[in-house]
């Protein structure tokens, strides 16, 4: 790291020199330094030598010199050194251009600006909550006030909601949240350290190695990388099967893994290690490792190898044979739904060059389309269904509402306008009965699962009708908005953004809803890394600058996580 030394006796001629000159020419205005200290405070890469600097007796002097007539003189000071990657030294231009408009100019005038703002402050409440009460932990108790793992991320001991958050805090330009996250992750966070015992590699993938590597490709701060890889490379004993398929859970220490025993007798299952495959990929390219990629494609190759059932996968996998077990059960919600969602993405991801996802995401889409797309008789409402051991399961979860983004971006990726027009046309109406599911609720929230049985019309009026701030429903809408710029959409995210203001704030962040029916029934007393990773991003995306994250140049991962496409 070169650094800038100052002599105090040249420092006292250069200020002597520096007040000369201000006397003579009247107070001349500022010359381009502060352009250039400007510039490194938009890329927003402030390593920890700046951190001292900022310490530094310097860096006090010039602050009382603020308000003075020598401000002009701290505005001649030589800049302040700070070594950024290749990657990441560009201006604030090539910044722009390669993740979009980030800095806004605040207009009262403007509702989507307002709309903006309020989602931001959301994201703060929900920070702040944390930072205050479960700072290093997975997630918080927000009524509690005090920290909280779920079962979801095994026995490990990670600061998900840090990881996860980190990209969020970038994209809405909150720099100062960002850089203690930063500071957090470059200087607590290990593998070594946060695992105690289990972890869930699909939960630890999606959100601990995705937050690192979307930060990595937005800043190019080698920390991130450093730290996935080290994410990635702890990962890999779960892969030591014979069919390649990875187990769900992995003792990082003993490099034991293991399944859940209610998968099924101790099966894989189709969403968690088919969900791997776009940031192993990229943690690959990234790194320049190819173990990572070969893994997940080992992965992919078994899938496309085994005997599909009337064209569709099974949620449950057995890691030894490769095959599905017995008892079949097919879901676009719990279980399934990301398989599907990575394979199409895994073909944008590639530039549109892996054929292979390709061909595997069309041919299934058309089994899904043939086999677990139903109409509603009594409002006409277009809905997926789940398949158990040969029986039709009429209800809907709020994680299949990712299906109507799932399906537009298929539609973008159509070749004949006929398919784009009909593909599109059918995620436009999945995304309104998952609209319904939140308008015919209470709290104009949705319920984690709906049904359609002749008592229940895209509702859940006596199970399963509480809200875990899941992102789906936004994510599909802004799909929407941004493949069809229909601005109803976001009319539709603004309202749930409303709703969850509304019905979830507490004094200490934001909490889920036991019944979305009857609100007063009370919370669930947990914030979801998920709230600050997916749902507050996407619904802020929707009302930036569409060149925010373009989906031209991005992909997302389950969890919300922007990836570069590759070559771009």
């Amino acid at each position: 790291m070169q650094t800038i030394r100052f002599n105090k006796n040249a420092l006292g001629v250069l200020v002597a020199c520096a007040l000369f000159l201000i006397c003579v020419i009247s107070m001349m205005t500022s010359s381009e330094e502060p352009a250039q200290i400007s510039h490194v405070r938009d890329v927003q890469f402030r390593s920890a030598q700046l951190d001292e600097l900022k310490k530094s007796e310097m860096k006090r002097k010039t602050t009382k010199l603020k308000e003075s007539t020598m401000e002009n003189l701290a505005k001649v000071e030589p800049p302040k050194v700070v070594i950024l990657p290749p990657t990441a030294a560009e201006d604030a231009d090539d910044l722009e251009k390669r993740i979009g408009k980030r800095h806004y100019a605040d207009d009262p005038n403007d509702e989507n600006d307002l709309r903006r703002q309020k989602v931001k402050e959301m994201m703060v409440h929900a920070w702040s909550g944390y930072k205050n009460y479960s700072w290093g932990s997975n997630e918080l108790k927000p009524i509690a006030k005090r920290a909280n793992s779920q079962n979801i991320f095994g026995g490990s001991h990670m600061p998900a909601t840090i990881i996860d958050a980190i990209d969020t805090l970038y994209l809405m330009d909150l720099m100062d949240e960002f850089d203690e996250a930063r500071r957090y992750i470059k200087e607590k966070f290990s593998m070594d350290s946060s695992t105690t015992t289990t972890l869930s590699v699909f939960e630890t993938t999606i959100r601990i190695l995705g937050g690192l590597l979307s930060t990595y490709a937005f800043t190019g701060d080698e920390v991130f990388l450093t730290k996935a890889r080290e994410v990635g490379e702890a990962l890999l004993p779960a892969f030591n099967t014979p069919s390649g398929i990875p187990k769900s859970n992995l003792d990082v220490k003993t490099k034991y893994a293991s399944n859940y025993g209610w998968a099924n007798g101790g099966q894989s299952i189709l969403a968690e290690f088919g969900s791997l495959h776009l940031e192993f990929v990229y943690l690959s390219r990234a790194s320049k490792s190819p173990i990572f990629e070969k893994k997940v494609r080992k992965v992919r190759d078994a899938m496309d190898r085994v005997p599909k059932i009337d064209g569709l996968y099974s949620n449950y996998v057995n890691p030894e044979t490769g095959k599905f077990a017995a008892g079949y059960h097919m879901s676009l919600g719990a279980l399934g739904d990301s398989f599907y969602e990575y394979l199409i993405k895994s073909y944008v991801q590639s530039n549109r060059t892996d054929m292979q996802a390709k061909r595997m995401y069309w041919e299934v889409s058309k089994a899904i389309e043939a086999q677990m797309i139903r109409v509603s008789e009594k409002s006409n409402l277009t809905y997926t269904v789940e398949l158990s051991g040969g029986m039709v399961q009429h209800k809907m979860g709020h994680l299949a509402c990712f299906v109507p983004g799932m399906f537009a971006l298929q539609a973008a990726n159509e070749e004949t306008h006929e398919e784009k027009e009909r593909v599109m046309k059918l995620a436009e109406e999945l995304g309104k009965t998952c609209h319904e599911s939140y308008i015919r609720s209470t709290t104009g929230i949705g319920p984690e699962m709906f049904y359609f049985n002749g008592v229940d019309e895209a509702t859940s009026l006596h199970s399963e009708n509480g809200y875990i701030q899941r992102p789906e429903v936004i994510e599909g809408w802004f799909y929407l908005w941004r493949l069809t710029g229909n601005e109803k959409y976001r009319q539709w995210i603004w309202d749930a953004i409303q709703a969850i203001d509304k019905h979830c704030r507490v004094e200490a962040g934001f909490a889920g809803l036991r019944n979305v029916y009857k609100p007063d029934q009370g919370y669930d007393d947990t914030q979801q890394s998920f709230l600050l990773a997916e749902t507050f991003k996407y619904a802020y995306l929707a009302f930036a600058d569409n060149s925010l994250i373009d989906l031209n140049t991005w992909v997302f991962n389950t969890e919300a996580h922007p990836f570069p496409i590759l070559d771009h």
